[in-house]
């Protein structure tokens, strides 16, 4: 009730991407201090998830989009996420689309952002990795790093600026995660066709060593394409899909339609991607049978809606929209409840 309070009278009236940066602040001072610490879940052991030889304290982790250049990553892992997946990481360092490129949907519980990869560069994330595992080794969350095309490459050379990504980050990643889903890289989205998508993922196969890649797919894929995708995710011997990411739909949507229009284009994620991204759960489910993983990421709000897909083939399950409308302690109480 008190974060509802600051929410409406503090957040709410902030342009979203100033809010944004405010609370990463925020985060990352109560970080230094130890005050995250006071939130952190003891392991039981209970819940927890053994995945592409990874061990996951609980099954609830933090999407992509919030952590782009890898700054809170241990007080993130502290407010309860069991993992963190950083990024979207490209090879050359971009400031992103103009801005305002953020935008809340408060009636539909929903964002629209066409960030269009803001970060640093994979250089210089890759170092910061380096050092903080250095710092901190084992107290760290599970970290994914997810990847994906610099702007300025052409999407015939692709693969060539995967793997640069690739290259740097893998060493430092636990996991990573192949974005060619966002809306907001023009051509991108055009690169989850099997026949562009297969050197982009051999790629980068081939420079992470070992370490588990996983592909993260667009809701508005039609079903026999992403039956296609987890087919050749199985053929190339993937770790799994994390399925999905934020769709281009404005459908049955609250929020006044003038409203929703001024925002423009970009990505819608929240709460109306919920049964989307089941659907493509269970699609995916079927098709691969726990052959690979599945990250089933999208809508989730609530513990019991992260335990629904756990229970239609989800390995693990992400959130990121629902902590802006939830508070700080949202990932701390869903993984607590899951891990009963």
């Amino acid at each position: 009730m008190l974060y509802r309070a600051i929410f409406k009278i503090v957040f709410a009236r902030m342009d979203a991407e100033q809010a944004h940066h405010l609370v990463m602040f925020a985060i990352r001072v109560a970080g230094s201090l130890g005050i995250t610490k006071l939130a952190k879940l003891k392991s039981t052991g209970r819940g927890a998830v053994q995945a592409f030889g990874l061990h996951f304290d609980a099954p609830f982790g933090l999407a992509a989009g919030f952590d782009k250049n890898a700054v809170a990553i241990k007080a993130l892992g502290e407010l309860g996420f069991s993992h963190v997946e950083i990024g979207t990481v490209t090879a050359i360092a971009q400031d992103g689309n103009e801005k305002p490129r953020l935008f809340r949907l408060i009636p539909d519980r929903a964002l629209i952002n066409r960030m269009g990869f803001n970060n640093q560069g994979a250089q210089v994330i890759a170092d910061r990795l380096e050092k903080l595992r250095e710092k901190h080794g084992s107290a760290l969350p599970v970290i994914g790093v997810n990847i994906g095309k610099s702007k300025v490459v052409d999407v015939e050379l692709a693969h060539e600026d995967y793997r640069k990504s690739a290259r740097l980050l893998a060493p430092h990643a636990d996991y990573l995660a192949v974005n060619v889903s966002s809306p907001n890289t023009p051509g991108l989205r055009s690169l989850q066709s099997v026949e562009a998508l297969e050197p982009i993922l051999q790629a980068v196969i081939q420079e992470a060593k070992g370490k588990p890649v996983l592909v993260k797919i667009a809701p508005d894929l039609a079903n026999e394409d992403i039956a296609a995708v987890a087919d050749l995710a199985l053929d190339l011997g993937l770790a799994g899909v994390i399925a999905t990411n934020t769709t281009i739909g404005r459908h049955n949507l609250k929020t006044d339609s003038a409203k929703v229009v001024a925002a423009g284009a970009g990505g819608l994620s929240g709460a109306p991607l919920k049964e989307r991204s089941l659907e493509v759960l269970r699609l995916l489910h079927a098709r691969m049978n726990g052959r690979a993983a599945i990250i089933s990421v999208g809508g989730i709000e609530t513990a019991q809606e992260a335990a629904e897909r756990l229970a239609n083939g989800a390995t693990l399950v992400q959130g990121y929209t629902g902590w802006i409308y939830t508070g700080p302690l949202w990932a701390r109480s869903i993984n607590k409840e899951l891990t009963k």
